[in-house]
């Protein structure tokens, strides 16, 4: 990846995320493009180019990107309602990605190297990692069904769908570990998630919980387990 690009981006991210109090962020969100700290916001962002790049010669550069900034988080602020701030948040970061490519293509010269669109491999490995979200979820959710505690009613004192998601988590963190040979992180894992349950658990005194809570966990480390390894020896026999 080109320096250039990277300083563009670092800029963002310290701007963006380290140089902007939640103060800023409100005053934004309620004041839209009156809010004197929007302008503010940018002007950092502005300084913030001069500072990492150390030369005004890129002054068309920080004025373009400044630019940007301004009409992208003046749009979001525009559009931004309750029900939608969460949302908007990540298609915002798109938009000043997406605009900082922009810049560093048209003044640098900038080509991103996209070749690995072309990879089988990569396609693999993209399907399988898809493979061990929702759809993996839902064919546990058949299997262990009929095992379902009738106690299991959803409880104010858990956060919604949290298990799922927690399974979705737990899976792709298996899939990363062993894809990249660091297997010895699955056990750690493993390890974790039995302490943090262990207590849960112990207060339930509920023996058929307990071993639901294991049946899936088991059920969900060992799909992922078994897809990472079926991953490996395929992209394997494909390097040779």
């Amino acid at each position: 990846m080109d320096i250039y690009l990277i300083k563009l981006i670092l800029v963002h991210l310290i701007g963006d995320f380290f140089l902007q109090p939640n103060s800023w962020v409100k005053d934004k969100a309620t004041k839209k493009l009156k809010s004197g700290k929007l302008y503010i916001h940018v002007a950092v962002h502005i300084a913030l180019i001069f500072f990492v790049f150390l030369s005004f010669s890129i002054w068309k550069i920080a004025l373009s990107i400044g630019l940007l900034h301004l009409f992208i988080d003046g749009a979001k602020g525009l559009f931004q309602t309750r029900k939608n701030a969460r949302a908007l948040f990540f298609i915002d970061q798109i938009f000043h990605f997406s605009s900082i490519v922009l810049v560093w293509h048209l003044f640098f010269k900038g080509h991103l190297d996209v070749s690995y669109l072309h990879d089988i491999r990569f396609w693999i490995l993209i399907s399988c990692a898809l493979f061990l979200t929702m759809p993996t979820s839902i064919i546990m959710k058949v299997i262990i069904a009929k095992w379902l505690p009738e106690s299991d009613d959803e409880s104010p004192k858990s956060l919604q769908n949290a298990g799922k998601y927690i399974g979705i988590l737990e899976r792709l963190l298996i899939f990363i570990f062993i894809t990249t040979n660091h297997f010895e992180a699955v056990g750690f894992l493993l390890a974790a998630k039995s302490i943090f349950r262990f207590g849960d658990l112990k207060e339930a005194h509920d023996l058929k919980l307990t071993e639901y809570v294991l049946i899936g966990t088991l059920l969900s480390f060992g799909i992922a387990i078994i897809v990472a390894l079926t991953i490996n020896t395929w992209i394997g026999r494909l390097l040779l």
